[in-house]
């Protein structure tokens, strides 16, 4: 399941520094914006997806 968050995220990123080098041609501050978001969201899913693993691991070896 690893894997395909990893590529999502890898692809997420990718996006986001495409956002940026838009918004530092056109001088735009929402596109720059955008893509801090979307950088945001994929370090974002990463953390939850480490953080409820240790949780069901947790949950499961306790009962």
């Amino acid at each position: 399941m690893l894997i395909p968050i990893l590529i999502f995220d890898v692809a997420l990123v990718a996006w986001s520094l495409h956002l940026m080098q838009e918004a530092i041609e056109h001088q735009e501050f929402s596109l720059m914006l955008a893509g801090t978001l979307v950088a945001l969201s994929a370090a974002a899913m990463l953390v939850v997806y480490f953080l409820m693993g240790h949780c069901l691991t947790y949950l499961t070896n306790v009962s």
